[in-house]
């Protein structure tokens, strides 16, 4: 079978597995009447809040997509004068939120983005010469991400240490030493790569700097919908922003697949900020993030094609 048509059919039953599972989550979740009447009951603050949050949502996507690009541009330099382009990287990236929702930990965002990448550029390069950047880049730009949300989330934890009897200290033994696993593997990385990829340290803390922007846009994201949902309790805005990275962390670290991914998020909202509205937050929050993407990314297929 030619190669164009596989990755082309590959594609599409990524493209149908994440639409049928959209479909039978939305088909199966019990909290509608409660978001409903959390909606109703909104004044305009609240509304224009869900807006600005929804308006970040395109911010976000761009933000990884300029992560994406300066991974690749590197990565690709070897095979290449011609680097992935801005508008390129965007529609990698809304595609890939398709193949995250079928995947534990997202993993198969990267690979999605492969896909994309190989077939507009598989003539010029080779698709069996891209595929080991492709990868290895993936690779880098996760461990980044997740250091990201590593480093801050700890942080938070150090500067309000009650957070650590919501979930018990023998947890954060386990984050500290996920947080030492992952600073070795950071520094190996290099090594480990460089046979596929032109990978330096220069290019990981440049990565792990634009994570650390990506992550203030979720963080004041998920600070909106709190608010605008009055799931800040106490809390207040400073003081619900300062554990929003607490959030963030836990939901990173629990071992978690696509069908259960909106529960976990809404229950870590629900420990992490003590009010029953936080879990409808975390969900709402995933909803704008993900199934507003992945309608962008099927509309950009399709118009490509």
């Amino acid at each position: 079978m030619d190669k164009r048509r596989l990755i082309h059919i590959i594609e599409w039953v990524i493209a149908i597995a994440a639409c049928a599972w959209l479909v039978w989550k939305l088909a199966t979740y019990e909290d509608y009447a409660a978001l409903g009447e959390c909606l109703r009951s909104m004044g305009w603050a609240q509304w224009l809040a869900i807006g600005l949050c929804t308006a970040l949502m395109p911010v976000n996507m761009a933000l990884e997509a300029w992560r994406w690009m300066t991974l690749m541009g590197e990565g690709m330099n070897e095979l290449t004068d011609e680097r992935l382009t801005f508008s390129e990287a965007q529609r990698q990236v809304y595609y890939s939120k398709l193949a995250g929702l079928i995947t534990p930990w997202r993993l198969g965002e990267y690979p999605a983005r492969g896909l994309l990448l190989t077939n507009e550029r598989m003539n010029e390069l080779g698709s069996e010469r891209i595929w080991p950047k492709v990868l290895s880049m993936g690779a880098v730009g996760s461990a980044t991400m997740t250091g990201a949300i590593l480093i801050a989330g700890l942080l938070a934890i150090a500067v309000q240490p009650s957070i650590v009897a919501y979930v018990g200290g023998s947890y954060m033994y386990t984050v500290g030493g996920a947080m030492v696993l992952l600073t070795g593997v950071f520094f190996l990385m290099p090594k480990i790569f460089r046979q596929w990829a032109d990978l330096h340290y220069g290019l990981l803390f440049y990565s792990l700097f634009q994570s650390f922007i990506r992550l203030v846009c979720w963080c004041v994201q998920l600070m909106l919908v709190l608010y605008a949902l009055g799931a800040l309790g106490d809390l207040g805005v400073l003081g619900g922003l300062g554990l929003t990275p607490v959030y963030y962390l836990f939901v990173t670290i629990t071992p978690n697949v696509p069908v259960v991914e909106a529960g976990v998020r809404g229950a870590w909202a629900i420990v992490v900020f003590g009010t029953m509205n936080a879990a409808l937050a975390g969900v709402l929050l995933w909803a704008i993030n993900t199934l507003l993407p992945c309608a962008i990314g099927l509309f950009l297929r399709k118009k490509q094609q």
